[in-house]
């Protein structure tokens, strides 16, 4: 469970933690920024790997949003920095694998790198990654003008040339950037450790919509469970983390949300491979 999906209900790391056990997750993918709050307020790090540990909860990844893409070479080492701080925490809670978006080249009028600029950025990034053994996930946004398409998603991994370059796709991001689920067949199946899994409705339209709008898999349009068969016929063997944002869902019971949520993402799983 990505912990976005209950972002509303304003849970405590600990909360969030028993909620994802309660519901019957056995893994769980956490926000940096949450896990920093709960530090900064006086909590022990160490306290949570060791509920992790009793709750039979691994973390499969971590979001984070560090700036290591952006042009600016001062802010670029200020995000390098950050991308090691936050990997700390990840391999503190017993994680090795962390979210890597296009944070800094997002957003229309930002600088846009160029692909093989980007390569080597990602793979500066990787390498801070083997000092830490926590490895960034190269992340497709697609709403982002950089980073939206399969295409540039592995055409960077594989020019980062790393050994531990990996991508982290999202079905909703897939559509919203316009992109062939097909195309997933062109990206080596162990290279995708953590795939996020959501659903997203006919309406509102492409061009408008937006992360609030993904639903719980199986209640939207996406074709998932022959998707998700033909990854699973090429080799994946990761983990669906789902993640969501919609606003309907926060206002519900953190672990009510949580278990539809589980339930409906195994049912399409159980669709595909049966």
């Amino acid at each position: 469970m990505n912990t976005s999906t209950l972002r509303g209900q304003q849970l405590s790391v600990p909360e969030q933690i028993d909620v994802a056990a309660d519901a019957g997750y056995d893994g769980i993918e956490p926000w940096i920024r949450d896990v920093r709050g709960f530090v900064e307020g006086g909590g022990k790090v160490s306290d949570l790997k060791k509920q992790l540990d009793d709750r039979k909860l691994k973390v499969v990844s971590a979001i984070g949003f560090a700036n290591w893409i952006v042009d600016d070479d001062k802010a670029r080492a200020a995000g390098l920095d950050e991308a090691r701080r936050d990997m700390q925490l990840v391999r503190e809670l017993g994680g090795n694998h962390i979210a890597a978006p296009p944070i800094g080249a997002h957003q229309p009028g930002l600088p846009q790198p160029s692909l093989p600029v980007i390569a080597q950025r990602y793979r500066a990034l990787c390498e801070v990654g083997d000092e830490m053994a926590v490895y960034p996930q190269l992340e497709l946004w697609g709403f982002s003008p950089t980073l939206h398409t399969l295409g540039e998603l592995a055409y960077v991994s594989t020019a980062a040339a790393h050994a531990k370059a990996c991508v982290l796709p999202d079905f909703y991001h897939i559509y919203k950037g316009g992109n062939d689920f097909e195309s997933l067949g062109m990206i080596e199946a162990s290279k995708m450790h953590c795939f996020h899994i959501n659903d997203y409705p006919a309406e509102p339209g492409l061009d408008t919509i937006a992360d609030k709008d993904r639903v719980f898999p199986g209640d939207g349009v996406c074709d998932l469970p022959n998707i998700i068969q033909r990854l699973v016929n090429n080799g994946f063997q990761g983990v669906f983390s789902l993640e969501l944002f919609n606003p309907e869902y926060w206002k519900r019971d953190a672990l009510e949300v949580a278990t539809e949520g589980l339930n409906k993402s195994k049912a399409v799983v159980l669709k595909a491979i049966s």
